[in-house]
């Protein structure tokens, strides 16, 4: 039902389980934790995260939720941890993870898009927390991302009242990178790998680690952040590129 696609420089973990609308499986889970444990290869550059239905994430399988109405709460806790750490493991990545969004993503699979660092999502796509409708709550840090990117109002009316937000509104308060028409998420997130794939891996993982932090510090702790990381980038063989390049007015060819 989920499927890794190794392309050399990238990796597209391909969400399946289309009868369900891409909802959650252990698959997807062993897919993603595989995938940004790959990471760590000096020659991967990109993850891309998509589906292969039609419909990117529809979060948790209700069929398997009502069965966990059997366990203990210290077991049902256990199976949340499980998608906690998921998002954990994706925000730790090395590289860039970008989510390619067809249809949309509803409940844990909001959760999943945005702990992506950049969204490619279909026009037309919807963007659901629907957790309350099943008298359910949010989990795999939505609320969390929900606070840093939208107002407080919004996020509350996405979570009380389970109100869809459609992809050009969600590009318009600055969450999805790029939309696209039906059918074209995954070719526009492939263009922003082959980006990706030309710049200085050491100095992108280093920007990824700078802002993730930034949402969690004070600013005074990012300054001081900040100044260590730099001190360190200009001594590396990427920086002696990067500028050699530039002041000579050719395409850096970053090693």
């Amino acid at each position: 039902m989920a499927r890794i696609e190794d392309r050399g420089d990238r990796l597209i973990i391909w969400n399946g389980n289309e009868t369900r609308r891409g909802a959650l499986t252990p698959a997807l889970y062993d897919a993603i934790n595989t995938a940004t444990k790959q990471a760590q290869d000096p020659q991967l550059r990109a993850i891309i995260l998509t589906s292969e239905g039609g419909f990117f994430c529809a979060g948790g399988d209700l069929n398997v939720l009502i069965e966990r109405q059997k366990l203990t709460e210290a077991e049902r806790r256990d199976r949340v941890d499980l998608l906690q750490d998921l998002i954990r493991a994706i925000r730790a990545c090395p590289v860039p993870v970008i989510a390619a969004i067809e249809g949309g993503a509803a409940g844990a699979g909001l959760s999943l898009a945005l702990a992506c660092d950049m969204i490619v999502s279909a026009r037309d796509a919807q963007f659901t927390a629907a957790y309350v409708k099943a008298g359910l709550v949010p989990d795999g840090g939505l609320t969390a991302s929900l606070a840093r990117c939208l107002p407080r109002q919004l996020a509350m009316e996405m979570c009380l009242m389970a109100t869809p937000i459609s992809a050009e509104r969600m590009q318009a308060l600055g969450v999805v990178s790029h939309c696209t028409e039906p059918g074209q998420a995954f070719e526009q997130a492939m263009k922003m790998a082959d980006k990706l794939a030309r710049g200085p891996r050491q100095a992108q993982s280093r920007i990824r680690d700078l802002v993730a932090q930034a949402y969690d510090q004070s600013e005074a702790a990012q300054l001081d952040l900040e100044r260590d990381v730099m001190a360190h980038a200009i001594g590396a063989p990427e920086a002696a590129e990067g500028i050699s390049s530039f002041l000579e007015k050719r395409k850096p060819r970053f090693p």
